[in-house]
């Protein structure tokens, strides 16, 4: 019974160690080993070049653009009485307004295009017409600025392009970014009908993105790992072809022992390790 007891607690240690030990377990490990390998079934040393650092996202606030704003004066307000574009207009003016997020500083420019048009007929003062008229025309070409802010310029998308959490994992399960890629077809289809000048697309399921942004650090890692492959892929071809342009591996175009070693590294490596790493990353990205 009292050995039982030690394997019961051994055992998940031991299988925890012996994880550590595989270098296919991560990338980074997994792509010097198969530099090591290369290198060492041809019979040479390996030459690990250095991988090259991604740019990080600009700070928040060099990505949000300003939006121009609109100078409504007391009266103007005050005419829109019995309007919604009222209620919208006096929404912005609000302590809370003042300090509104992207996502709903674009809620609220599609609120205000389409109160403002619907209050344009109940308008009789045609200077007041005219003048909401290029209010509207204004906020249209406005538009994009702020779906760029939406997107680009919230917080939450720091997260997601953080370089500070390694690299993209090695056989992880399922496919960790099925939901991004969903969350980013709807996001460029609202996108498109928004810039189409098409206002009746909803915006509900954006906040819901923004969340998955913040928890999720995908985007980055797919980064790290294109630059490590890029990197160790073009170490092991540098060895190749070193090897090539000194003695080739197979004396009068006939096999040998050490060509089956390098062919034998090359299906267990580089297909069965590497090629489904690089399908994942492609995939992912």
């Amino acid at each position: 019974m009292a050995g039982t007891g030690f394997c019961r607690i051994v055992a998940p240690v031991l299988v925890v160690l012996l994880a550590g030990c595989d270098p296919f377990s991560d990338a980074r490990p997994m792509m010097d080993e198969y530099v090591e390998r290369v290198a060492r079934v041809l019979e040479t040393d390996p030459e690990f070049s250095d991988i090259p650092s991604a740019s990080q996202l600009p700070r928040r606030r060099d990505r949000v653009l300003t939006m121009p704003e609109l100078d409504m004066g007391m009266l103007d307000f005050l005419s829109l009485y019995g309007c919604e574009l009222q209620y919208v207009v006096g929404e912005k003016a609000s302590v809370m307004g003042r300090v509104m997020q992207p996502l709903n500083r674009l809620r609220y420019e599609i609120r205000f295009i389409e109160a403002a048009r619907d209050c344009l007929p109940e308008i009789e003062d045609e200077e007041f017409a005219e003048e909401l008229t290029g209010a509207i025309d204004s906020k249209l070409e406005s538009l994009p600025i702020a779906i760029w802010n939406a997107t680009w310029g919230v917080e939450e998308i720091e997260k997601l392009f953080t370089l500070a959490k390694g690299y993209y994992p090695v056989a992880p399960e399922g496919n960790p970014v099925s939901d991004l890629a969903l969350d980013i077809e709807s996001l460029n289809a609202a996108v498109a009908r928004l810039y189409s000048r098409d206002l009746t697309v909803s915006l509900d399921f954006a906040g819901d993105v923004h969340q998955r942004w913040q928890a999720e650090y995908r985007a980055g890692q797919l980064i790290n790992s294109a630059l490590l492959l890029t990197a160790r892929l073009q170490d092991g071809t540098k060895l190749l072809r070193q090897r090539i342009d000194g003695r080739p591996l197979c004396l009068d175009g006939k096999p040998n022992n050490q060509s089956d070693i390098v062919q034998n590294m090359f299906f267990s490596v580089y297909i069965e390790k590497i090629q489904p790493y690089m399908s994942a990353v492609t995939q992912g990205r």
